[in-house]
């Protein structure tokens, strides 16, 4: 490892743990952990060509066929519940009372048939829609008809709705999306409550007030939508680091920060680029949205996608967001603080990840006191991909990771270990993203 402190220098991580009032988010009891599912719109797009490409296009059959498989092939049972419908699904044109309509040819049965079926299987059905006059593909959108599309949402047993911010005035949804969530609340049915709110602000040059958004939405985007690229996935991790200060305070049980779908199994990821996806979304506590082929979708990205141990991660219910703790020539260190915890310690997943392009492995070796992490009772390591048990380490104990370059990951679990000692102290000093908990400083 001299050649790498021999570029870097020796560094260490510092946490502070200071005491932060509870944020509280949506009262309506859902999203306690980030949401898991599977959504259309990345992989299929707003395909309506069901003459010519009946296997692939926005229908019935095709959210029938994903139901299925989410069932038959352990996806559920690992947790992934939603399945989702996104644009493109409605008629053109409302009906004469005002009310939408699904396509007649592609959505023969109508909505609800589809949502009972999604049900009949122990799942969940998802829809979307758009604070706007129009869709983004140009569909109707809910303007003038807040109350009524609530009420036809709640009428088809949706559990989840998706509200678009195409063909809306940014200045107007500080008011629009609270009118609508509260319509859909005042309905009596329960619906996650997924927000496009503040990225249209951000991208018209308002400054969100996140405050209200978490009050009213269960889950928000903040950046671009992904594209079938790692320099997509890049773009959304380096956004996530390089405004974590903003960000990561937002995020917690029943509200959480959205950085887009899943695109694990498509065309866009190698393998390596695919686990560190996986991992960067299970320490930012993503909702885990697969959007992907799940009927050709090959053996190792699904083995990733079930990954019950990073998937553990992602569904802490801590619920506490993580954070990029080092960047310097390719090489990044992301942290997430989770349970169990022992006295004043917390547990942590750590995700480190090489977007070098020299074409070779780099060593990245680290004290676990570097890392923040100082039980004096130690921390059981364990790496989340390769399946193996590096026992009980001291926060003395230097850790050596090789990471394949070019966007490739290693992430670690360490298990806080119980002290008698320290088991004793009757309350700890909780952790604190507000206040800039991650410092690094370099000797």
């Amino acid at each position: 490892m001299a050649s790498w402190k021999s570029c870097i220098g020796l560094w260490t991580v510092c946490v502070g743990l200071c005491l932060l009032g509870k944020i509280s988010g949506l009262d309506n009891g859902l999203a306690l952990t980030p949401p898991m599912g599977w959504l259309a719109w990345e992989r299929f797009r707003c395909n309506t060509d069901c003459k010519n490409d009946p296997d692939n296009c926005i229908s019935d059959r095709l959210f029938r066929t994903m139901t299925d498989i989410l069932v038959s092939e352990g996806y559920a049972a690992v947790g992934y519940e939603y399945v989702n419908v996104d644009d493109c699904w409605p008629e053109r044109e409302r009906d004469p009372r005002g009310r939408l309509v699904p396509d007649r040819e592609r959505f023969p049965y109508g909505m609800k048939s589809l949502a009972d079926y999604v049900h009949s299987k122990g799942l969940k059905f998802g829809i979307y829609e758009d604070y706007g006059n129009f869709t983004c593909a140009g569909y109707p959108g809910v303007v003038g008809h807040l109350a009524g599309d609530a009420a036809t949402f709640a009428s088809w047993g949706v559990d989840y709705v998706k509200l678009d911010g195409c063909y809306a005035l940014p200045a107007d949804m500080d008011q629009g999306y609270p009118d609508f969530g509260r319509h859909l609340n005042s309905t009596g049915r329960q619906m996650v409550y997924s927000c496009s709110w503040p990225v249209y602000q951000i991208y018209a040059g308002i400054q969100p007030n996140f405050s209200s958004i978490i009050e009213h939405c269960n889950l928000w985007r903040n950046f671009d939508d992904i594209q079938d690229s790692w320099a997509s996935v890049e773009s959304i991790i380096d956004y996530y680091g390089n405004h974590q200060d903003v960000i990561v305070p937002n995020a917690g049980p029943g509200h959480w920060n959205d950085p887009d779908m899943l695109i694990i199994g498509n065309f866009g990821l190698s393998y390596e680029q695919s686990k560190t996806q996986f991992a960067i979304w299970a320490i930012l506590a993503a909702p885990l949205l697969m959007s992907v082929d799940l009927r050709t979708i090959r053996p190792e990205y699904k083995a990733i996608l079930q990954n019950r141990k990073i998937i553990e991660v992602d569904q802490d219910p801590l619920g506490i967001q993580g954070r990029r703790i080092y960047k310097h020539r390719g090489i990044e260190i992301w942290s997430r603080p989770i349970l169990p915890i022992q006295g004043q310690y917390y547990s942590y997943a750590v995700a480190f990840v090489n977007r070098r392009t020299d074409g070779t492995p780099s060593d990245v070796a680290v004290t676990l006191r570097e890392l923040g992490l100082n039980n004096p009772a130690g921390y059981r390591v364990e790496d989340l991909y390769e399946d193996v048990d590096y026992g009980v380490l001291s926060p003395q104990t230097k850790i050596k990771v090789k990471v394949n370059p070019s966007g490739s990951v290693v992430i670690l679990r360490a298990d806080a270990q119980p002290s008698y000692a320290y088991n004793s102290i009757p309350t700890r000093t909780p952790y604190a993203p507000l206040n800039d908990v991650f410092r690094l400083s370099k000797k």
